[in-house]
């Protein structure tokens, strides 16, 4: 199959026919659907073609076999990083200019991957906010971007090379203040250590309670949402008593982090995939060997806490991490297949990636299902992923904001001999 990119922007009227319908909210798949996009916007679906008022103009993309779901989201990625063995060496050579092209290289990926927002969870000098307005204003093709910009976190602690270091809740909130002057969409900050950053162990505390509280009072009073770095299990829990939206990985998670979780509505974006990544490669000789030992330390605990949450009745949003070591940002249906082996149904996974991750964004009123007034953004895939998970991979057309933004064309078939 080849592929064909096409400008963004609202296009022409577009009507899919015969195609299974998945809205994304975990409903079970409906057969022989019509959807009409006009303005940018689902106008209209159900069993029989809608004529009557379209117009002239409209496009027909005729699909049986097909299922159309929402655009997926991916609630955890670093755009301005490609998966390199070393992200803290990327970090520490990387140029402005150098990052910002693979940043829009990282969009178009992540396009034709059928991801159609994506939440940017740390990058420096401002260019994934910087990238978020121009995808906006329509300079860039690629998912429409919310940014954190600077992540918040401790002198020294996980992330630091990204970040800004604050200790103490005044310079916390000073801290989230300037990310906030600086356009960031909602504030990112770390709660403990991490796998990727030397001389810092996962699972010790970062900023405490106190920070954490500051963190989300002061985001919060501004509109704006918050996610936590979280792998410890006392950082989730001085996480989740401060009032933080989201808990990014989640690796050791007790009977009292879950219902914590459960009882506030908090959102656990698991991130499988990234520490799946690191363990495919450890033999491979090209990663620091802290990454290798802190990875393989972790992974039975990450595994079992995202099975109890499940089971727990988490608020579950999908996230990659993408831009971490191998971790690519055409990674999010891998990551959903993870979901599903680790005890969720692929009806679940495919809501955590479109509804739930829109309501953990914040974004829910416009993307992340197929219902009319909903902008159209919109994946086709060639198969049922609610059967199977792995359609998804098979993508045969993205739309964003009601334009076919990619289309992969089956070839002619072989003309027959005699």
């Amino acid at each position: 199959m080849s592929a064909g990119l096409l400008p963004g922007g609202a296009g022409e009227p577009v009507r899919f026919r015969r195609v299974t319908v998945v809205d994304g909210t975990g409903a079970p798949p409906v057969p022989d659907q019509w959807v009409l996009v006009e303005n940018g916007r689902i106008a209209g679906l159900g069993p029989e073609p809608a004529a009557d008022g379209a117009s002239p103009r409209l496009t027909d993309v005729d699909a049986p076999g097909c299922t159309l779901l929402p655009g997926l989201i991916n609630c955890h990625v670093h755009l301005c990083h490609d998966g390199p063995p070393n992200l803290v060496r990327q970090l520490q050579d990387d140029k402005v200019p150098l990052a910002t092209l693979r940043a829009v290289r990282n969009l178009i990926l992540a396009l034709q991957s059928g991801v159609t927002t994506v939440r940017d969870c740390g990058a420096t000098d401002g260019i994934a906010i910087a990238l978020a307005q121009a995808v906006a204003d329509g300079g860039i093709v690629g998912p429409r971007i919310l940014a954190a910009g600077r992540v918040i976190t401790m002198t020294g602690g996980h992330g630091h090379f990204m970040g800004l270091e604050s200790d103490g809740a005044d310079a916390v909130r000073r801290s989230v203040r300037t990310e906030m002057k600086g356009g960031a969409h909602f504030i990112k900050a770390m709660a403990t250590g991490g796998v990727l950053t030397p001389g810092v162990e996962a699972d010790h505390c970062g900023l405490s309670q106190e920070e954490l509280l500051a963190v989300a009072r002061t985001a919060h009073e501004s509109g704006r949402r918050t996610a936590t770095h979280a792998i410890g299990g006392t950082g989730i829990k001085n996480a989740l008593r401060a009032g933080i939206d989201s808990i990014e990985h989640g690796f050791h998670l007790d009977d009292e982090a879950l219902q914590l979780a459960v009882d506030q509505g908090t959102f656990l974006v698991p991130t499988l995939v990234a520490i799946e990544s690191i363990l495919d490669h450890a033999e491979d000789g090209v990663m620091p060997d802290f990454v290798v030992r802190k990875a393989r330390r972790e992974a039975g605990a990450h595994h079992e806490a995202f099975a109890r949450a499940v089971a727990a009745g988490v608020n579950i949003a999908a996230g990659t991490d993408a831009g971490t070591p191998f971790n690519l940002h055409s990674d999010l249906p891998r990551e959903l297949g993870l979901m599903v082996r680790l005890g969720m149904s692929p009806g679940q996974a495919i809501a955590a990636a479109t509804s739930q991750a829109a309501a953990n964004l914040g974004v829910r009123d416009s993307v992340g299902t197929v219902e009319a007034g909903k902008v159209a953004d919109l994946l086709l895939v060639d198969g049922d992923p609610t059967a199977d998970i792995g359609a998804l991979t098979r993508v045969a057309a993205v739309m964003r904001a009601g334009r076919l933004v990619h289309r992969a064309l089956r070839p002619a078939p072989e003309p027959v001999a005699g």
